[in-house]
């Protein structure tokens, strides 16, 4: 059974480890078990090594090795884009999860936001930004971009862009632009796919939903 944690309403939190494990089975799409041979072995390991779990996503992607190669190699690269703060990356990633509604990007977006020291209270934000007076004004106008460029038709506007040109330059804007078109596809083939989150946010010193 998912409960709704309080301190990220916005974040359906699905049984973590153990024998909870059969209620993501139940939800998932395609099998999430570990696939017998050295390349379930191998994610397995790699997963369980970097985040302390097995991905279900990385199970997932496994039933067809050469989308699973294609996607870890680009995920390497993706991982080495430095033009932009930390900070808005993982704001514009959270804002097309929810807008997506990925339970599972949410749940390992805050994962990485720790990992990374990154402010946990901004993305709880995120749900409520125009009226959060925790978030910066660039901070809400990169949330309204992601969003805007989330949606379908997109409804990005040459208004919305020309601050943030000025603010990140054209080579910070290309890269918070492909972060939303990275996380679109990242969101789209896990929530299409039946996953849901598995407990990964659980290690993080969220805010309390008092603030």
């Amino acid at each position: 059974m998912t409960t709704v944690d309080p301190a990220r309403p916005f974040l359906t939190v699905a049984p973590g480890p153990g024998s909870e494990l059969a209620a993501r089975r139940q939800l998932a799409r395609v099998p999430i078990d570990q696939p017998p041979g050295p390349t379930g072995r191998l994610i397995g390991w790699l997963s369980r090594t970097l985040y302390g779990q097995a991905a279900d996503n990385g199970f997932a992607l496994a039933h067809n090795r050469k989308v699973l190669w294609s996607t870890l190699l680009h995920e390497r690269r993706v991982a080495r884009f430095d033009r932009l703060d930390p900070g808005l990356r993982a704001l514009a990633v959270m804002a097309v999860a929810a807008e997506i509604g990925c339970t599972w990007c949410i749940d390992f977006g805050f994962f990485l936001a720790d990992s990374q020291g990154l402010d946990l209270a901004k993305l709880t934000s995120v749900p409520t930004w125009r009226e959060a007076e925790n978030l910066s004004t660039l901070e809400k106008q990169v949330i309204a971009y992601a969003r805007a460029a989330t949606a379908t038709p997109v409804e990005v506007t040459d208004a919305m862009v020309s601050p943030l040109r000025d603010a990140l330059g054209d080579e910070g804007l290309v890269e918070l632009t492909m972060m939303v078109a990275i996380e679109n596809q990242r969101s789209r083939f896990n929530a299409a796919l039946g996953l849901v989150s598995q407990g990964f946010s659980a290690s993080c010193r969220l805010p309390s939903a008092r603030g």
